[in-house]
């Protein structure tokens, strides 16, 4: 069986031993060294003879990556084993059994040998920042700690759920066009360097002026023979150089970020999840207790965009010193007048978490409008573009043709 790390500082280790009525016992603990992992099963009341690391799979393997939908399946499940009585060190064994990726299965049986080894759920999720952020783990900490532990995994599973469903949304919104333009790229490129040259030849003996069109579809044609090694490597540098600037530059990431909102239509999409993940964080984390001052330096980071994300940080600080959230809200100048209005109304009725949730709602409807609405308009637009391209290129090298045909 391959396992995974659980974290950057911890590894997989194969113990032999035995247990308190002096059974013989095998497996698997998480543990940053030999001698912690045997201190950390004497805990559990084995007496390990011998322990070792995990040898690694010969081709990597393992099971599949852990995407953050896989966390909201984890984080479900344990709400439910909760609800139904069963003790926590047990829930995280039958969740364990039950995952289909063998790469979860490890990490929730890691977080299970810290928690029977007496360390807090939150502080297991700590060390495991990869899959699990501040937000989780404050959330848990804050369940821990007023003994509701099962209702608050039950409301970071329903948060988990609605973003990874407007997620999925965006990505839907994005991918269509983006795979439809790649494969024109390439139709054009492959007629361009290995259909027009033939066409090349045979005009070569026509000894007849030939259209401008199609000269210049022949420019094009001879251009891509002699580059497309070169345009093909400066795409993918391009691609490259995008993910890492955008990962390191902050003022390229700002730079993107603004851009993006005012790119007609699919702006307008980003705007309704950045506003719906906003309000959805928020009501989660006031919901579940967490002062107002620890939730929006939590929302922050939850946006997605830079420009908001500097704007809740505004917000969070007029709030420490004792605005109203809705007017702090407000003074930001980027935010929908419906929020601020819902909001008022929510510290008035002294509602917040409620008249958050429902805004949520609402903007994650939006959303899935505004995706169904670009996905019936860009489909003839992409058609039309698909047309000229490869229908110019057709028509460009029949066009001679053609010519010499009425000239007969």
């Amino acid at each position: 069986m391959a396992t995974a790390k659980a974290s950057a500082t911890t590894e997989v280790f194969v113990y032999k031993g035995v247990d308190k009525k002096g059974h013989k016992v095998t497996g698997e603990v998480f543990s940053p060294s030999p001698a912690l992992a045997k201190a950390q099963l004497l805990k559990q009341g084995v007496r390990a003879n011998s322990v070792r690391r995990k040898p690694k799979p010969l081709f990597g393997g393992g099971g599949k990556k852990i995407n953050p939908l896989d966390i909201a399946i984890f984080t479900r499940q344990m709400a439910t084993m909760m609800k139904a009585g069963v003790p926590l060190v047990q829930s995280f064994e039958i969740v364990a059994g039950g995952s289909e990726n063998q790469r979860m299965a490890d990490l929730i049986r890691g977080i299970k040998d810290d928690v029977a080894a007496g360390g807090g759920f939150a502080a297991s999720l700590r060390k495991r920042p990869k899959y699990f952020d501040d937000l989780f783990c404050n959330l848990v900490e804050s369940g821990e700690q007023s003994g509701a532990l099962e209702t608050m995994l039950e409301r970071i599973a329903t948060y988990k759920e609605k973003t990874e469903q407007l997620k999925a949304k965006i990505k839907k919104a994005m991918t269509y066009p983006i795979a439809v333009v790649a494969v024109a790229i390439v139709v054009t490129g492959i007629l361009l360097v290995k259909v027009v040259p033939q066409f090349a030849d045979t005009f070569s003996s026509f000894g007849a002026d030939l259209p401008a069109f199609t000269l210049f579809v022949l420019h094009l044609s001879e251009l891509a023979q002699e580059y497309w090694l070169v345009i093909l490597v400066g795409i993918i540098l391009t691609v490259v150089f995008y993910g890492k600037a955008k990962e390191k530059s902050k003022g390229f990431r700002n730079f993107m970020d603004r851009l993006i909102l005012k790119v007609p239509i699919v702006g307008g999409i980003v705007y309704q999840s950045i506003i719906a993940r906003f309000a959805r964080t928020l009501s989660t984390t006031f919901a579940a207790g967490v002062p107002l001052i620890d939730a929006l330096q939590s929302v922050a980071g939850a946006t997605g965009n830079s420009l908001y994300e500097t704007a809740v940080l505004r917000i969070r600080d007029d709030v420490s010193t004792g605005t109203q959230l809705n007017a702090s809200i407000s003074n930001t100048n980027i935010f929908p007048a419906m929020l601020i209005q819902m909001v008022a109304i929510g510290e008035e009725s002294g509602a917040l978490d409620d008249m958050l949730d429902k805004v949520a709602n609402y903007y994650e409807e939006g959303v899935d409008n505004m995706v169904d609405s670009l996905t019936s308009l860009l489909e003839p637009m992409i058609m039309s573009i698909l047309g000229v391209l490869v229908g110019g290129l057709m028509i460009a090298m029949y066009l001679p043709i053609f010519q010499i045909g009425q000239a007969i």
